[in-house]
């Protein structure tokens, strides 16, 4: 591996590899004068308390004011949050997010009369409204899975105290961003050489993937040793966002903060537990997968420090961007020409923010913002790094087109489903690769890197969940999350998942410490299921055609116009059925077949 280059300063990157935040805003100063006006659509819309009940009209009226100062708020939430992420230590954006968030959280307060007044109208009266003032209809869909909640919905007294604390709420949150992007520094890794490297979130997965051993070994001891010197702190951070997660949970009359935050989506909890429970009845391939990591990499002991290096080095090479963005747009050709065409949009006018530099906000997200979508990368040019490209994308073009199509009161899809359209990108990327090589060596190549997914994907995200699972039951029993039982509970689960050939340390112990999605609520399962039901629908699509696409482009374009349960079926996969999880596994149990053959040919 060649020795990295020092990280560059923001000012050192090339604009075109910068993403526009220009075309939300043209200065910090446009975005302030926007902010104050929050201030008095506020004031318009506190006219409506105690009236939401009066007629379809003025119900109408309401809704059609919140969807307007909702659509505001989501852009000036975009801005400030994207300029944040391009160098997190500065102070002008943290205090930017800060002053909005301060804002939107009086806001809510001032209108958290909405949520009982709309739970208060009779149905039979809900029904006259519409049937009175048709234009009323836009709202149905808004309106109905709002008083699905009614049980847990409190007086109108009560949703204000608890809107006033959702900023409060969100500081274990806040604070470990701030400790581990901005804050936390690591000694730089040294390689078998005696060069240095170095470290940081965003290069230490590229460091993990490198032949050198020792330089793997250093990354990953350097890494967690000094997470593992902040692990109090760590585990004061975790323990105070699952506190406040059973407090809001306890508050609106959930058993527990899990069913709480399933409840928010609209997916039954036993989607989660099937998963979980589907996962565990096939860890054994998972086991089998570990060992032959282990003999292909020769190692009288797999340490975790292995499980990221490719198995044919020879086989690697540098992707650059451009090259990456061609194979990514050849790939997804199944997908159709009007797909495509908003992909290379958004390649060709600065959608993504591609390279690292100081200060900015590691690993990589898609923010679907009204204007384009925005997508953060830390591009290495390893083949990840184009899968990643290929994912990120996939989240872009979902809120791109749903953005497009949907009303925005209907047009944010929920988490449930948000990792099918990247997951989907990724499987008909890995299609594509497979299909153009007919090399043994290089296709063994592309069937580690889909094995990786799968590991990476459905086992480790099922873990994650599980441990998250965990946690909350042991908070929810009035434990305090410490850093020793967090440490212990981890290191159990990685060795229940990964078996007894790998060689499970005090170091990865500590990787909770580096999981920002712990900082969630009840997030990362949905990788899991994404992932099954990415699986089942790039094979639907690939053997079905036209058909399958048109089914799917829907699914893209609902946002949340139905239930994520309901979207998914409408695309050809039932996720409240363990038949996707299973069909992936089987899907990962035939690859291994395939990759022990070719080892041995």
């Amino acid at each position: 591996m060649e020795e990295i280059k020092k990280i560059p300063t923001r000012d050192q990157i090339a604009l075109e590899d910068k993403w526009a935040t220009e075309d939300m805003y043209p200065s910090d100063e446009a975005w302030e004068q926007e902010l104050k006006t929050i201030a008095e659509d506020q004031k318009v819309l506190v006219t409506f308390a105690g009236r939401l009940g009066e007629s379809g009209e003025t119900l109408c009226a309401y809704l059609e004011a919140m969807e307007k100062v909702n659509a505001k708020a989501e852009l000036l939430a975009n801005y400030c949050m994207r300029k944040s992420d391009e160098d997190t230590r500065n102070a002008v954006y943290q205090a930017m997010e800060g002053q909005f968030m301060s804002t939107v959280v009086a806001l809510g307060a001032a209108c958290s009369f909405e949520t009982p007044e709309i739970m208060a109208i009779p149905d039979e009266t809900l029904e006259k409204f519409y049937a009175e003032y048709p234009k009323l209809e836009r709202y149905r869909r808004y309106l109905t899975n709002a008083r699905r909640m009614k049980e847990h919905t409190l007086s109108a007294a009560e949703e204000k105290l608890l809107a006033a604390a959702g900023e409060m709420s969100r500081s274990s949150s806040a604070a470990y961003g701030s400790f581990a992007d901005a804050d936390m520094t690591f000694p730089d890794t040294v390689d078998a050489q005696g060069n240095k490297h170095p470290l940081s979130q965003g290069t230490f997965v590229s460091l993990e993937e490198s032949p050198d051993r020792e330089l793997r070994k250093s990354a990953y001891e350097t890494l967690y040793s000094t997470f593992g010197g902040f692990k109090n702190t760590a585990a004061a951070l975790l323990n105070g966002q699952n506190k406040q997660l059973k407090f809001f949970a306890e508050a609106r009359k959930y058993n527990n903060a899990f069913e709480a935050s399933l409840d928010h989506t609209n997916v039954p909890t036993s989607v989660y537990l099937n998963l979980i429970e589907a996962v565990h009845k096939n860890v054994d391939k998972m086991h089998r997968y570990v060992r032959l990591r282990k003999k292909l990499l020769g190692v009288d002991e797999l340490h975790f420090y292995d499980i990221y290096t490719p198995l044919l080095s020879d086989v690697d090479k540098k992707i650059p961007f451009a090259e990456a963005k061609q194979t990514v747009y050849d790939a997804l050709y199944p997908l159709g020409d009007g797909y495509r065409a908003i992909l290379k949009e958004g390649f060709e006018n600065r959608w993504i923010d591609v390279y690292q530099n100081e200060g900015k906000r590691s690993g990589a997200y898609s923010a679907g913002a009204s204007v384009h979508p925005y997508v953060l990368l830390n591009y290495t040019g390893t083949l990840d790094s184009q899968f990643t490209l290929a994912h990120e994308m996939g989240h872009a073009l979902h809120s791109y087109l749903s953005n497009k199509t949907q009303n925005p009161i209907d047009a944010d899809y929920v988490i449930f489903v948000a990792e099918v359209a990247s997951t989907c990108n990724e499987a008909l990327l890995m299609e594509y690769l497979l299909s153009k090589t007919t090399d043994k060596k290089e296709r063994a190549y592309l069937i580690n890197h889909f094995l990786d997914q799968f590991k990476g994907t459905l086992y480790r995200q099922t873990m994650f969940a599980e441990f998250e699972l965990n946690i909350g039951k042991m908070v929810a029993e009035g434990k305090t999350l410490t850093a020793d039982a967090l440490c212990a509970e981890y290191k159990r689960l990685n060795e229940l998942y990964y078996g007894p050939d790998m060689v499970v340390d005090d170091y990865i112990a500590m990787e909770w410490a580096r999981i920002p999605h712990f900082y969630y609520n009840y997030y990362v399962f949905q990788y899991a299921t994404g992932y099954s039901a990415a699986i089942a629908l790039s094979r639907r699509i690939l053997s079905e055609g036209e058909t399958a696409v048109k089914d799917y482009l829907g699914f893209l374009s609902g946002g949340c116009s139905k239930s994520p349960i309901d979207l998914l079926k409408g695309a050809g996969v039932d996720m409240t059925s363990p038949e996707p999880v299973d069909q992936a596994l089987q899907l990962f149990g035939e690859l291994l077949d395939e990759m022990e053959q070719l080892m041995e040919a």
